[in-house]
């Protein structure tokens, strides 16, 4: 059978894939479970999008695992996801490390467990040397959180004098936002087949190209990841400028 990554232009690859993991509870409702049930399963999605990314050489990949609204979930579904980070941390850490994948994580780390804390810390200090696949977990996470930390270190900054209010430029946000380090995305996907933003890295997707798909995400598998980056490269990136003078950049880098 064939597969539809030989249809992928592995020289027209997006460098920065973030994607949001939606779709567990749907998934395990229709089968008669609770919620905890599709998260359990979800992890095998991650596991191969993971590899497949990393197969593809994709440079970072970002995961919308746990955002900061989500601690108003009910008690028992966010002490179970907290106890499958924990274990899915400490399971999969040699495999990335094997296959040379650097573990990075941005958002509230401070609201997690201890026992989560820990495993992570020792998960990024692992990892912190490979050169592969970046993989970016999304821990409690919130773009507006992320922003208003950002200014909160801005108006610091201003105050301790190490940078003055005419310094300030479009550029300056992102050089404090928790992804300093990062490209900004070029291809964010949803699965589960909503169409919002759920407050994911609002600034770094300015000018993503965004796919939505009805996959629920324990679904979600390599076939999927393919089709998504053969429709990212069917797409015309204009930034703003002009189709005419897309194609004119082309032919004279061409």
């Amino acid at each position: 059978m064939d597969s539809l990554k030989d249809k992928i232009d592995l020289q027209r690859l997006p460098r920065h894939i973030a994607i949001i993991m939606d779709g567990n509870g749907r998934w395990a409702q229709e089968r008669g479970h609770d919620r905890l049930y599709g998260h359990y399963h979800g992890v095998e999605s991650v596991r191969n999008i993971v590899e497949g990314a990393a197969e593809l050489g994709i440079g970072y990949l970002t995961l919308y695992a746990f955002s900061t609204e989500n601690w108003d979930r009910p008690e028992y579904e966010v002490a179970g996801l907290m106890e499958l980070l924990v274990e899915t941390i400490r399971k999969e850490v040699a495999t990335l490390n094997k296959n040379n994948i650097r573990l990075h994580m941005i958002g509230d780390i401070g609201m997690l467990p201890a026992n989560a804390k820990k495993e992570l810390w020792e998960a990024l200090e692992f990892t912190s040397k490979n050169t592969g696949l970046n993989l970016i977990m999304a821990l409690s996470y919130s773009s507006r959180w992320e922003m208003a930390e950002a200014l909160k270190h801005i108006a610091a900054d201003l105050k301790a004098g190490k940078l003055k209010e005419s310094e300030i430029g479009q550029d300056t946000l992102q050089h404090y936002l928790a992804t300093s380090a990062f490209p900004d995305p070029e291809l964010m996907i949803r699965t589960s087949g909503e169409y919002r933003m759920s407050n994911f890295l609002l600034y770094q997707l300015a000018y993503a190209e965004l796919y939505f798909t009805n996959v629920l995400w324990p679904d979600f598998r390599k076939e999927n990841l393919y089709e998504a980056i053969i429709d990212f490269q069917n797409r015309e990136r204009r930034f703003g400028k002009t189709s005419d003078q897309v194609r004119q950049e082309l032919s004279t880098e061409g």
